[in-house]
């Protein structure tokens, strides 16, 4: 018994020993110094420089380039988002301000800044990430609601050198135009505050889910860099997310909402085509921005949608009023006009995928069938789409979408053979179809069922007195033209610009005149 005792308390002290032993060991490697990571070599640093300039994937052992923004892609990008912005502010305001009579011209305009304000808002609080966040195929998650972790470093699920948070503001342009172009087809007979809630509600049942579908990484519709998409389709800058949204929202909100008064009975003139022939020139400059600045770098994809825009636009621009020469004896100015944005919106969606010789097909076809909707459809059905907005973005977006499958070249844009090489000229424009069948049903349903909603809560329309003195004085208790000085703005109170009737704003009209 004695023996074990001595043995036990040996093997104990020999464990103690060696454990008091290996303390200094263990010491030292807790607090040896942890090796740097090795330094970039010149070659790994070359290839991120070439990868800069011609918009490849950073190696992210390359260096300080691997965890940053390039300059001159971010600078390139912050450009087109101003031009975007642009196109609404003033380019459609004046576009569409010059078309309406000029009682309603300030309604036009304040609807306008009421897009940019309200979708701003709802942009950055959750609109953001519900587009470009990862989720479903339908709809993004909330991953970068009010900006979380939206910085100056890329988002490589979108762009290896550009900052995710211009490329958020670069997007938010797109979301702000495009219930912008609904204004169009309801002028002059909606409510400012019916007009609101109807866009607050719209973006978050048509737009979010679209634009995600189309251009989100994992969208269902994403046919371009989503190998598992449902619908293989592409859409380059918007034909689809955009113009087919708003053109056929605008069609059946304009029959919901009704004619406006004296629809048919008496001419509605455009007030001043020289404001709607300056924003013209102010859409056109802008849609640079929109189009090439959809290839989100400052590179050889960014450069063909530069020149593709600018064919398409120049060719529609003198078809639709040839057209009208021929069919009515006298080319005209808002021929030009129209000519100029349908060519714009028909090569949206193709213009970062075509050639120059597919941009002068699809330039040909946008002065033509637009011109046929305006003109020929229009009268046929007699439905009050007060600025065309169906006819030119509704049919010159789906018209833009289907041709889009058939011209779609991979010499124009490589990055079709990641997922597409098989269906390039061989089956893409059924996908496209596909697209713009969802598209159509979305936009379609989900306006109907808003605009229903929003009647059955605040109203769509007006009086008919205020809808026949002006939205200008009935909404806003302004108007855009006055006869004397006093007040600014020629403010007015409300109680005297409902007081105000027909008559004597037109013979006030005369006399400004």
């Amino acid at each position: 018994m004695q023996i074990r005792r001595v043995l036990g308390a040996g093997v104990a002290s020999l464990i103690l020993v060696a454990a008091v032993a290996a303390l200094p060991r263990a010491a030292s490697a807790e607090t040896a110094p942890v090796s740097p990571p090795a330094a970039p070599t010149i070659e790994q640093r070359l290839a991120n420089l070439e990868a800069y300039v011609t918009n490849g994937v950073p190696d992210a052992a390359g260096g300080a380039l691997a965890a940053t923004s390039g300059p001159g892609h971010n600078g390139w990008l912050m450009v087109c988002t101003a031009l975007v912005l642009f196109m609404t502010l003033p380019g459609l305001a004046l576009f569409y301000g010059g078309l309406v009579r000029r009682k309603n011209v300030l309604s036009v305009l304040a609807q306008c800044f009421g897009c940019a304000g309200l979708v701003t808002i709802l942009w950055w609080a959750v609109g953001y990430s519900l587009v470009f966040s990862k989720g479903s195929g339908y709809l993004g998650g909330l991953g970068f609601a009010m900006f979380s972790g939206v910085t100056a470093a890329p988002n490589g699920d979108y762009a290896a050198w550009v900052s995710q948070n211009v490329f958020a503001m670069f997007q938010m342009m797109f979301a702000i135009i495009t219930p912008a172009l609904i204004v169009g087809a309801i002028a002059e007979r909606m409510k400012y505050a019916a007009v609101m809630a109807f866009i607050a509600l719209w973006m978050f049942v048509v737009y979010f889910p679209l634009a995600h579908m189309v251009w989100g990484i994992d969208g269902v519709m994403n046919g371009v860099w989503n190998a598992t998409a449902k619908i293989q389709a592409i859409d380059f800058a918007g034909g689809t997310v955009v113009h087919m949204s708003s053109g056929w929202s605008a069609l059946v909100l304009c029959l919901i909402l009704g004619k406006r008064t004296g629809f048919g009975k008496r001419a509605f003139m455009p007030h001043s085509l020289v404001l709607t022939a300056v924003g013209t020139g102010m859409l056109w400059v802008g849609w640079y921005g929109f189009n090439a600045g959809s290839a989100v770098a400052a590179d050889g994809i960014s450069a063909n949608a530069f020149v593709a825009t600018t064919l398409a636009a120049a060719i529609a621009s003198v078809v639709w009023p040839v057209l009208e020469w021929i069919t009515r004896g006298k080319p005209t100015v808002l021929g030009f006009c129209s000519g100029v944005v349908a060519g714009l919106v028909v090569i949206t969606p193709a213009s970062g995928f075509v050639t120059a010789g597919g941009a002068v097909l699809i330039g040909v076809a946008a002065g033509v069938v637009p011109f046929l909707a305006c003109t020929k459809l229009k009268a046929i059905f007699k439905y009050d789409d007060a600025l065309d907005t169906f006819g030119v973005h509704g049919v010159g977006g789906t018209l833009g979408a289907l041709l889009t499958g058939f011209l779609a070249s991979i010499d124009a844009n490589a990055n079709l053979k990641t997922n597409l090489a098989s269906l390039v000229g061989n089956g893409l424009w059924i996908e496209q179809l596909k697209a713009i069948g969802v598209t159509l049903v979305l936009s379609v349903v989900g306006t109907a069922a808003i605009a229903y909603a929003v009647k059955a809560l605040i109203g769509l329309r007006p009086s008919v007195e205020v809808e026949e003195n002006g939205l200008d004085g009935g909404d806003h208790g302004e108007s855009g033209y006055h006869g004397d000085e006093t007040g600014h703005g020629g403010l007015q109170s409300l109680g005297k610009a409902s007081a105000m009737s027909a008559s004597e704003a037109l013979d006030t009209a005369h006399l400004v005149a």
